[in-house]
């Protein structure tokens, strides 16, 4: 017989630049499966410091990479108990953000990476958030979310996917039905594609609210 039990966890999280007056956006940002959050951030140094601020949550479960247990890495999600994990995580995120206490005078942009995609939609989705910004890179969009599930944004929120030519996912019939898929749900979407692979290039992110 398996059972619950509920319990109190500590986690980290990461951040880069200081938040000051001159702060004009607030980054959150989602990695993939494999980072841990003081690496996947140091992706978002070239952007200006002084006008962006990034948060990077940390994924809760660790795990060694491979044989030699030096190198580690994280997992938001995975097949087991998903439903419960996705509760944890995103009571997690929430933690964060109160943590942080973002004013509303600044841009909000909101990032998932891969499998960070998962989160970053599941948390907008269920706590109704109103980002400036949603950006989703090479990562798949949640199956059990739906339109209505999106319906309280507005034309505030730009949504953008973002895609490498050279991402060894990328399925030119997948991918399309996918765009089909998700533009059924966020009709504002916008799509990039970069030269690169599997990876976040940063240089699609301009403009990008």
């Amino acid at each position: 017989m398996q059972k619950e039990v509920v319990y109190q966890s500590i986690n980290t999280y990461d951040t880069l630049n200081e938040f000051t007056s001159k702060t004009t956006t607030v980054w959150l940002v989602f990695h993939g499966i494999g980072y841990l959050s003081r690496y996947f951030i140091r992706l978002f140094q070239s952007l200006d410091p002084q006008e962006n601020y990034i948060i990077a949550p940390q994924a809760p479960s660790k795990y060694y990479k491979n044989n030699e247990y030096k190198k580690v890495g994280s997992s938001w999600l995975t097949k087991e108990n998903t439903k419960t994990e996705t509760k944890n995580v995103l009571n997690y995120v929430d933690s964060v953000m109160e943590a942080e206490n973002i004013p509303d005078k600044v841009k909000f942009v909101v990032l998932g990476y891969s499998q960070g995609v998962s989160i970053a939609s599941r948390w907008i989705a269920t706590r109704k958030i109103q980002p400036d910004g949603f950006v989703m890179i090479s990562g798949g969009f949640p199956k059990e979310l739906d339109r209505e599930d999106f319906a309280f944004l507005t034309n505030k929120t730009k949504v953008t996917h973002i895609l490498g030519e050279k991402d060894p996912y990328f399925e030119i019939d997948k991918v399309n039905a996918e765009k089909i898929r998700v533009k059924g749900i966020l009709p504002q979407i916008q799509f990039r594609i970069h030269p690169g692979g599997h990876e976040l290039d940063i240089e699609t992110l301009q403009n990008i609210v």
